[in-house]
This record gives structure tokens, sequence and C-alpha cells, in this order.
């Protein structure tokens, strides 16, 4: 939902608006770009669905909170991707017209095909299947096409009958201004028909819950907050209107060794100062098994090395990240007094002297402090 506009400056109204300011402000902006008034009119088009999807967020009081705290990213668990097209807000928001003005639905709208619901679901997985990709089942509850009256809602032997209040035009007209304003009929809501003998495995709905199995695939190099789309796994459209759409979110779980970040993964190991000062061969974890990595003399405290290839793989095919070992330095703290010995002879064998007793003449001493 990144790049919209503010629902509140679609409106016109202040972030503190009420139910009537909001219906007020959605009244006129409706009429203004309502495409029985701009035929053929894109930019109008576009306003008229942008102020839809503003009413209907900002008139939901749960959708607002979310809305109002964590702007449109916060709405993306609603199961609201906005209206698709003039029949989506004509049948989802006909009442609403017909409250307002009287624009309601067109002809018999509310019978035409329309797709289902979309679907979310949060998947946990572990940091190496998301690395290497996995395939698994999840168990999903949708609404499906019911079995026995195949989704019409009647009574298997039974037929919907034709809607007396309109005579099976969904619409009741009259004339209102300049306006021929159709109203969605109070009877049958826009079906243009009734069901007088419903069925009883759904009660008329046409559809019924089920769980349902769904194999998945998760392609290797997901990571946190990687959403997976399986087109035609949400719920069952109606009047013959095609499924929604599943989406899989998936969360990874940490690691107790790597650090990750996009393709690359992040290994933090110390070094005594006499290995970084001599050289020396350590091991190194990788996802596959451990390998050697040579570290040269003289080697300084925060150093980095690579080992390339040994990363996450690129979800677009790029090739695979690196290892990226970071070296710290550890400084002794319970010498032995050999090993203290020792360092002393080191120290006197250094460019400088031992200590400052060795001076004839005493120099003021400065507490070293480290420089961040």
């Amino acid at each position: 939902m990144m790049g919209k506009a503010d629902y509140y400056t679609i409106l016109g109204v202040s972030r503190d608006a009420d139910a009537e300011e909001l219906k007020r402000a959605y009244r006129q902006q409706a009429l203004k770009h309502h495409p029985d008034r701009n035929p053929g009119d894109k930019e109008a088009e576009e306003k008229f669905k942008a102020s839809a999807e503003a009413y209907e967020i900002l008139r939901d009081p749960n959708k607002r909170q979310l809305y109002d705290q964590y702007g449109h990213a916060g709405l993306q668990d609603t199961q609201f991707g906005g209206f698709r097209d003039f029949n989506d807000i004509f049948s989802n928001f006909g009442d609403i017209f017909g409250d307002f003005f009287g624009f309601g639905r067109r002809g018999r709208a509310e019978s035409r095909a329309r797709q289902g619901e979309d679907l979310h679901y949060q998947l946990d997985i572990s940091f190496t299947d998301a690395i290497f990709g996995k395939e698994t089942t999840i168990e999903i509850l949708k609404s499906e096409a019911c079995g026995t009256c195949r989704g019409s809602g009647v009574k298997p032997g039974s037929k919907k009958r034709t809607c007396t209040f309109c005579q099976g035009q969904g619409t009741v007209s009259h004339i209102e201004g300049f306006f021929r304003i159709n109203r969605t009929c109070p009877q049958c809501y826009g079906q243009g028909s009734v069901i007088t003998d419903p069925c009883p495995g759904c009660r008329g709905t046409g559809q019924q819950k089920h769980k349902k199995q769904v194999n998945l695939k998760i392609p290797p190099g997901v990571d946190n907050d990687t959403r997976m789309r399986l087109r035609g796994e949400g719920e069952a459209g109606q009047h013959g209107g095609p499924a929604g759409d599943l989406f899989i979110d998936l969360r990874v779980e940490s690691h107790p060794l790597f650090r990750r970040e996009g393709t690359n993964l992040h290994y933090r190991t110390a070094l005594s100062f006499v290995e970084a000062t001599l050289g020396t061969e350590i091991e190194i974890p990788t996802l596959t098994g451990a390998t050697k990595l040579q570290i040269p003399p003289g080697t300084q405290p925060g150093a980095v090395f690579r080992l390339y290839g040994e990363g996450a793989p690129s979800l677009r095919g790029n090739g695979r990240g690196h290892i990226v070992v970071e070296l710290d330095m550890k400084t002794p703290t319970a010498l032995t007094p050999a090993q203290e010995e020792l360092l002393r002879q080191f120290l006197q064998a250094a460019d400088r002297p031992a200590s400052s007793s060795s001076k004839k003449k005493k120099s003021k001493l400065h507490q070293a402090k480290p420089i961040h």
C-alpha cells in the first residue's frame, strides 16, 4: 500500500471528523466524480474509486483505528484490498449510495459474477528452511461453493422466483432533479430474484466453510516479511465468479550463530592476540558444514573476511551471498606467572622500553582511555 494518498485528504476532512462529517464529505466526492456524470473520464473514475475506498475504511471504527496508528500498512491484515471496479463498489456499497442520493447499483450488478475475498496466513519457518527452501502443507479454513446446491443457495428441486417488487430488475427508479435515480431494490437487494426455499446445506448462502490442505513450495532465499501468493486459494467467488487469492506471510526464526543481512550471513568470532599476531587457522561453521579459514599474521582487531558463495541464495536468481566473518580480539585476564614473564620478555625485546621505571627521570603518568 505504499504510495497511496491519505484517506482524510481524499475526502477533504480533518483527522477528528465524526461519522456524519465523513458521510457528508463522501456524498460530495461521490456525486462529483460518479461515472454517470463523467462518462469516459478516467481521472474522475479513479477519484470515484479512491473516495469509496477512503470512506469504506474511515467509516469502520476498527479499520480507522488501524489506519490512524499504522497508516496503509496497518490495513494489510484486514482482508480489504480496495475495490476492483465499479461493479465491486456498487455491489458492496450500493446501499450506502442509496442512503445518500440514490445512485444505487446499476441494473442487476449484485447478481453478476464477483471474485471472492482474499485470505491471509502467517507461517513460521526455520532459518535453514528459509535458506534452502521447503515443501510443506498448511491447513486453511475457506468458503467453497455448497456441494448440495452447487452455489445457487436454492434447495435442490426448487428455483429462485422473480422479485415482484422490481420485476426482476434489481433496482427501482424515480426522477430526482435532472437525474433518473436507480435505487437498490429493498426486497431482493439487487438480485432480481428471491429464494423462497433455501438450501438446507448452506441456508441459502450458496457457500460452506471447509478446512482444506494446501501444498506450499517455499523457494530458497526467502526472508522475514516475504509474501507468497497462491491464486485461487482464497474465498469462493459469488455468482460464478473466481475465487480470491491466498497470501502467505513468512516469519523466519533467528539463528544462534548467523545474523542475516540480505543474502549475506554475518558470523562473529574471537582470536587471542597471539593468534592474531602469529596467524592461525580457525574453523568457521557454514550452513552445509564447517570449513577452514586461514588468518594471516598481523591481523588487526575488527578485521573482516568473506567466505564467498556460502550465504543465502537470491530470490531473483542472482547467485548466492557470502558468509562475512567478523573478528574480535580476546585479551587474557588470568595469566600464570610464567606467562607474565614471557610477556615481559617480549615487551623488553620490542622497540620501546618495558616500563617507565627503567628511565632515570620520572615522567608524568597519563591514564589511557579508549577512543570511540
